[in-house]
Order: C-alpha cells, then structure tokens, then sequence
C-alpha cells in the first residue's frame, strides 16, 4: 500500500525486500487505482522470482479512475472480473491468495463465498480470505467457508484480536497480521508519531499514557512488538515500506527477535466492541 509511484523508488525497496528473504508480498486492486499492482508486476517482469514469493491481493471496492468514487461491490459479478484486471496488472496467471477487502454482514456472502471457490477451482487463485476486523462476518466465513486466511491489524496496542485467535486456529486458518508497528507508534519514533498523528490518543488510550507506556520498553519497540506477534499464531507479518531505509529498519527488528520478551503486560487488554 505505501510503495511509492515512482518506479525507482519502489524497484529499490522490492529489491532489498527480495534480498531480505520476504516472501509475501501483499497488494490490491484498490491502492493506487491499480498502480500498485501495476508496479508489483513490472518488477517482477523484469526482474524474475515470480516462482520463489507468494502474491496476496485484494477485491470488493469498485473504484474509478475519472473521480474518488469507491462503491462497496462483494458480489459474484464483480470478483470474477477483478481478478482479471488484477492478473493482468502483475502479469501473473495466478493469485497465490485473493482477499475480500472487508465485508458486511449484510454483505450476500454466499455469493462472495461461491466466487472464490470458482476462482479456486480454476486455478486463477491458489487459497482465498477476508481482511476484516469485523467479529460477525470474520465468524460467519470461519462457519461456512473454506476461507484460508484472515488478515486484522493486530499489534501489542491494538491486540483485540487476541479475543478471535483460538477460533481461528481451531479452523485451521492462517492469520496475517497487518500493521505491526502501529503508523510508527511501535518504533523507535514513538514520541514524534504520537504527536503528529494521535494527538488525541488512539483506542481508550490518551496521548499520555501511550507516551508512558511506550516509554517503560526498552528500545527497539519494533522488536517487541515482532516478539509478540510472534507468540500468536500468526503466519505472516505483514508491514508496509515507503522508503528502503524503512523496509530495513522493520527487518533489522524481525532478525531480532528473542520470542519471548513483548512485555505484553504493559498494555490494555483490547476487545472488539463493534459488529458482534
């Protein structure tokens, strides 16, 4: 999502993503109208490896390239045509995983369900998911599909998914784990970041108190917050790069992880309030 448009740029950070070991990368149709799946497939185009990482992206917001209209779209219709816009941006003739990028419960999901199986049947996608933090249509999918992943933002602030992993795991699905660092808030720049951007605290934190939690961990926050999430059932840490210094700084904190010392303790115990 935060690749930079300039081709570059983000040939260099796909570059030392590779060089890294990383082997998800994870994208949608909705960042960037496209573009972002468009840089995805250029690089790998010229660059090979296609066949060594895994490609994850995203459908359900119908979006137009003449104003900012998004429509909310999980219908069967609409799946089974954005995923042939999507192939044909990353130059791929398959999805290892295709995500709805949300969902109601209000949503015809049996219909979305019946997409993705199509799409599964016919090898254009290899395993399918939700990236929801929605506790009712995360449980519907869990009750009547054969979903293989979810993606929730969950790090040592926001742990609310705590309360759904051992749901999750019992369906043997796999958790991907969106913004680990928090926008920057589980960093090393916590005090600049909360200043800039959660002047008003975030969840029932106030500014306060998250600069004084934060400040009792010893740095790097980033490894504490790997330590964590390391110590769920996660399969996959999910983190974004604007900038090649930034990939690094998240890798750095990754080959230091202990497993085991998150001070998980200091923090709120989280739980979903919405959509129950």
């Amino acid at each position: 999502m935060n690749l930079p448009l300039d081709y570059p740029e983000a040939k260099a950070i796909l570059k030392e993503a590779l060089a890294s070991d990383m082997g998800y990368f994870d994208t949608a149709d909705l960042y960037h109208k496209g573009a972002n799946e468009e840089l995805l497939g250029r690089f790998f185009r010229e660059n090979g490896h296609r066949q060594d990482i895994m490609i994850g992206s995203k459908v359900g917001n119908e979006f137009f390239q003449q104003n900012d209209e998004v429509k909310w779209n999980p219908s069967r219709e609409h799946i089974l045509s954005s995923v042939k816009d999507s192939l044909r941006r990353l130059g791929t003739d398959y999805l290892d995983l295709y995500m709805l990028h949300g969902g109601m419960i209000e949503d015809n999901k049996e219909e979305t369900i019946d997409a993705f199986n199509v799409l599964k049947k016919d090898g254009l996608i290899r395993a399918y998911g939700i990236s929801s933090i929605r506790p009712n249509v995360i449980r519907h999918y869990l009750a009547h599909s054969d979903i293989d992943v979810i993606m929730m933002q969950f790090n040592l602030i926001d742990n609310r998914p705590e309360m759904l992993v051992d749901e999750i795991s019992e369906r043997d699905v796999k958790i991907l784990a969106r913004g680990p660092v928090m926008k920057g808030l589980l960093t090393d720049n916590a005090a600049s970041v909360a200043d800039r951007k959660f002047a008003d605290g975030v969840f029932d934190y106030s500014q306060d108190e998250l600069k004084e939690t934060l400040g009792k961990i010893p740095a790097p926050l980033a490894v504490s917050t790997m330590n964590y999430l390391l110590s769920q059932p996660v399969a996959s840490i999910v983190a974004g790069a604007s900038s090649v210094g930034q990939l690094q700084s998240t890798v750095s904190a990754y080959q230091q992880v202990d497993y085991r010392t998150h001070h998980r303790e200091l923090f709120h115990d989280l739980n979903y309030e919405d959509h129950l």
